[in-house]
């Protein structure tokens, strides 16, 4: 496609498409409301899928995560009170030789930082918060809060779950607080001598579908990530995040495993989310305007995809803009038709909470090659 693309929000999915599109030769440029990037969030769980979708990115970017990264060994289910292993799989070398790429666990800001590098430097935009869209037959201006316009072939929103883009061609519409908390906490592996499974990621699996406590190591090994759900009535926080209460996440716990309770007790700082979802789209595109990531399909955390799944929506978008001999919506419609399936099974998937709870393969989710499922649609 000869034309310039603006990438609205420079998270991960931003990043990769910014980066996916200007390898292919395209003029791209990533918007991001954000001054300055910030070293901000806590964990992020890399799936085989998502690292493949990285991969194609260039070698240096994979090398760069796996150094900072750990590779757990297996990806593990157990019962809340009995303990009980209901499900076990191999991950490490196997999951590379059997799909390609690792498992990686890494800090979020470990992940951004490593793209930051890589994304072309003349065509990132910071200090850029949308304002409004004007959609007509030759393109689209983006209008800005600082006055400036800019202008584009194509408009790709990666702005998150309160997306700007999706409210100037969807309307408004108010993402659904799910009636559940999480808690994230990141402790020193020193702090856990003598529990077992360290090196794994962890999944116990509570009374009810919204309760659960889920580790892994960060940082090369040397910590292990926390994250636990509870169902909570209300969140009257000014911020999804805020500062949580170590004690009350013992007590929430109290009548797990003891190796479960021995995680939380080593915990002293912890933080409390609120998570919001909103409903599958039946659409995400207009004739020059799609969305990717959250602002599409936002998603409840518990099949650990809502990065992966907006890197491998990057890939196929770059893939769809770029390989297609077609005008610029059938590009568009190809990208949702290849897309829209597997992220609303993922999605509601997640919202249910039974996948791989019992024994079973991880190969559709994880086996999954952003650069190399068909598109649909167009001329290849």
């Amino acid at each position: 496609m000869h034309g310039a693309v603006a990438v609205v929000g420079g998270g991960i999915g931003g990043l990769v498409a910014g980066i996916a599109l200007a390898h292919a030769g395209q003029s791209v440029r990533v918007f991001e409301q954000a001054p300055q990037f910030a070293r901000v969030g806590a964990d992020i769980n890399l799936t085989p899928n998502a690292v493949r979708a990285i991969d194609g990115l260039g070698a240096d970017l994979g090398a760069a995560l796996r150094r900072s990264a750990a590779r757990p060994t297996f990806r593990i289910s157990r019962t809340w009170d009995t303990g009980e292993e209901t499900s076990r799989l191999e991950m490490g070398n196997v999951a590379e030789e059997r799909y390609g790429s690792p498992q990686l666990t890494l800090h979020r800001a470990d992940l951004l930082t490593a793209l930051e590098r890589v994304v072309p430097q003349k065509s990132l935009r910071l200090g850029a918060r949308l304002t409004d869209l004007a959609e007509d037959a030759d393109g689209v201006t983006l209008r800005f809060a600082d006055g400036s316009e800019a202008r584009a072939d194509v408009v790709v929103g990666a702005d998150g779950i309160h997306s700007a883009v999706r409210h100037a061609i969807f309307g408004e519409e108010s993402p659904e607080f799910t009636g559940v908390v999480a808690f994230r906490a990141v402790v020193p592996i020193e702090r856990l001598a003598g529990l077992p499974n360290l090196g794994a990621f962890t999944k116990w699996w509570g009374p009810n579908p919204e309760t659960q406590i889920v580790t892994f190591p960060l940082n090369e090994g040397r910590d292990i990530f926390i994250f636990a759900t509870a169902p909570q009535d209300s969140w009257t926080e000014e911020s999804w995040t805020a500062p949580g209460d170590a004690d009350e996440l013992r007590a929430m716990y109290a009548d797990f495993h003891p190796e479960a309770r021995g995680l939380l007790d080593a915990v002293d700082e912890v933080l409390k989310s609120a998570l919001y979802v909103r409903d599958p789209l039946p659409t995400w595109s207009t004739d020059r305007i799609t969305l990717l990531g959250d602002a599409c399909h936002p998603m409840m955390p518990f099949m650990a995809q809502g990065a992966g799944q907006a890197i491998e929506d990057a890939v196929v978008l770059s893939r769809a803009l770029t390989e297609l001999d077609a005008p610029i919506a059938d590009r568009l419609h190809a990208y949702q038709s290849v897309r829209l399936d597997r992220t609303s099974r993922i999605q509601i998937g997640s919202r249910g909470n039974e996948w791989l709870k019992e024994a079973g393969s991880g190969d559709w989710v994880y086996g999954y090659d952003a650069w190399a499922t068909p598109l649909a649609g167009g001329t290849a």
